[in-house]
């Protein structure tokens, strides 16, 4: 081998040790990092688990009576925001027209019933004065078809517990209601004599409100709402029955201060009532003063007893 040949494939070699090199040291890394999925976030890049949204419930309208000729199904329906049991209006003119359509129905066949249920979920709040959210939402129901002409007597209202009725992103549930059409059987007084065993029920263990002074609030117990709705359901299917309201004081102070502070607390009772979706026509408030205890008012434990309301029927 010639010293030029030589020398030639030195330059050679030496230009192919430098290509293997370059190759491992430099392009391969770089390549294997951009093939690499890569585990930093940009600034603003979420990378958070996207999960798809819990699909919102929509509850139509639909009424349908098997026995008759009342069948629509349309897809709108009296909404609410969560944890409350107002109707959001305006109502849509097609749920509106429907209901017309509804109570010109039971109009003219006053043998139908017809079952209101309301739903309502488990992480809800229930501030009105019935047991259950789902009730009072049925009771708004009924009070909207009422203000159409419908009547009260015509009308059941139930709750219903439905953890799978979903809200949309505004926390608004898309109808929480369903209706069932039942048929009253010729003859059948089962109703009125639940009714008779209801009235007795009420009459002997009212609802009693016990006030501090300056009360400015009622806060139910769960027997207390279920009371106040035994009370609705009775004026509701007892022709010319209405809710009493008598408000009670203690001896301390004229006899005409404690009337009208008596009176006073009736009314606070009876605003109470009506904002929770009670006709105030169906609700009287009376006072009696200081002229029917139930304890010793020479002790404070029974001044405090005799500081009451009284809420029961006539």
């Amino acid at each position: 081998m010639s010293k030029k040949t030589g020398y030639l494939l030195g330059i050679l070699l030496t230009i192919i040790l430098g290509t293997i090199l370059y190759w491992f040291f430099c392009c391969k890394p770089c390549l294997e990092a951009k093939n690499k999925p890569s585990t930093i976030a940009t600034e603003n890049e979420d990378t958070s688990v996207k999960t798809d949204p819990t699909p919102v419930t929509i509850n139509t309208f639909k009424v349908m009576d098997a026995d008759g000729d009342l069948d629509f199904d349309i897809y709108e329906n009296l909404n609410f925001n969560t944890s409350s049991a107002s109707i959001i209006t305006p109502v849509s003119l097609a749920v509106d027209s429907s209901a017309t359509q509804l109570v010109n129905y039971y109009k003219d066949n006053p043998s139908k019933l017809l079952d209101i249920y309301g739903h309502y979920r488990s992480d809800e709040s229930n501030n009105s004065v019935f047991p259950t959210l789902g009730l009072a939402r049925a009771n708004s129901a009924k009070n909207y078809l009422v203000s159409k002409g419908m009547l009260s007597k015509s009308i059941n209202t139930y709750g219903k517990l439905d953890d799978n009725f979903n809200p949309d992103l505004d926390g608004v549930l898309h109808g929480p209601l369903s209706y069932v059409v039942n048929t009253l059987e010729e003859g059948d007084r089962s109703g009125e004599d639940e009714m008779k065993a209801l009235g007795d029920t009420i009459k002997a263990d009212p609802l009693v409100l016990y006030f501090d002074t300056a009360q400015a609030s009622i806060n139910l117990t769960d027997q207390q709402r279920q009371k106040v709705a035994n009370m609705i359901r009775y004026i509701d299917h007892v022709e010319g029955a209405s809710i009493s309201v008598i408000g009670h004081t203690d001896n301390t102070g004229s006899r005409t201060t404690n009337t009208r502070l008596g009176l006073n607390r009736a009314d606070f009772a009876k605003n109470y009532l009506v904002e929770n979706g009670i006709s105030g026509d169906k609700i009287n408030s009376s006072s009696k003063g200081p002229d029917q205890p139930i304890a010793d008012n020479a002790t404070e434990e029974g001044r405090a007893k005799n500081r009451r309301v009284v809420v029961t029927i006539n």
